[in-house]
């Protein structure tokens, strides 16, 4: 197979125009990640390799700088983003819930939206019984929260050939692991068609920071080019800038003060609406052209 099944190829000046949501044309989508990385095993990523090479399990300097982000970096995040009465979303690891009961509580109070992100931060290639794992992982998050899942960002983005139709099978309506746009796709899965709504590897502060290691000011730096690129391009339609947060990378003092000028920057706008997963997604299905929608839930994989 030499193209993409899922999400045919078009030009993004081939689009038809969208209209923009009543609020703005600037569509800010905050994704916050919470995740658990299991004492017991391999941490998913590495911030201080083993001495000699020699990796141990358990793996206490890695783990606590994730472990940091849980106890430290989320009350930040509660805060600053519970003031400011912003809508988030967040990519839940659904074991969480029963590993760290009181943040799960708190993320239902605050009122963020919950997105699948697996049951731990673990790709869903990386072991068998993928359609188990999804099952068991928004299963979970649907009971803890009395609500369906409507939302799914994998682990690390990965995803099998059948991901996209399992995720189908249990609900899942937007999926946010195609990172191919800045503007929601049509996604074709056997049971029709699933919002695809932009997520980002460039203002991301994984790929930032735990990745190519740049300094705190990088991600502030890339928000204001972004904006540059797309004050030129408002005029034609909408655009969403989507900020891809870890509570153990943006929520660390030296980092802290350049998102919440982050966030300044785009509250000081006029043309700035904050939107939840769900929120794109319903914008999106109601702005689109229906002809599109049944294109793509007409196709078979």
């Amino acid at each position: 197979m030499s193209t993409n099944p899922r999400v045919p190829f078009m030009l993004s000046s081939a689009r038809k125009p969208l209209a923009a949501p009543e609020c703005g044309r600037l569509i800010v989508h905050v994704v916050v990640n919470i995740e658990n990385w299991r004492f017991d095993h391999g941490m998913p990523r590495k911030l201080l390799p083993g001495p000699h090479g020699v990796e141990t399990v358990p793996d206490i300097p890695n783990f606590s700088w994730a472990e940091y982000g849980m106890r430290c970096g989320m009350p930040r995040l509660f805060e600053t983003l519970g003031r400011r009465g912003l809508p988030v979303t967040c990519a839940f690891n659904a074991s969480v819930i029963d590993n760290y009961p009181d943040l799960a509580d708190a993320v239902a109070e605050a009122g963020w939206e919950f997105m699948g992100h697996g049951m731990h931060q673990r790709a869903l290639t990386a072991d068998d019984g993928e359609a188990e794992l999804l099952e068991a992982a928004i299963g979970k998050i649907a009971d803890f929260t009395g609500k369906p899942v409507a939302g799914w960002l994998g682990p690390g983005l990965r995803q099998s050939a059948d991901t996209l139709d399992l995720l189908a099978d249990n609900g899942i309506r937007y999926c946010c692991d195609w990172v191919l746009d800045d503007l929601p796709v049509w996604m074709k899965t056997h049971r029709g068609a699933m919002v695809g709504v932009p997520y980002s590897l460039e203002i991301n502060d994984s790929v930032i920071y735990a990745v190519e290691k740049h300094r705190s000011s990088e991600m502030h730096d890339r928000l204001v080019e972004t904006l540059t690129t797309y004050d030129a391009e408002l005029e034609r339609g909408p655009r969403i800038v989507t900020l891809g947060l870890h509570p153990h990378l943006i929520a660390v003092p030296h980092r802290f003060s350049w998102f919440e000028r982050m966030l300044d920057l785009l509250q000081q706008r006029s043309d700035t609406v904050f939107m939840t997963g769900s929120g794109i997604a319903d914008w999106f299905e109601a702005a689109s052209d229906p002809a599109e929608r049944d294109a793509a839930a007409a196709y078979t994989v």
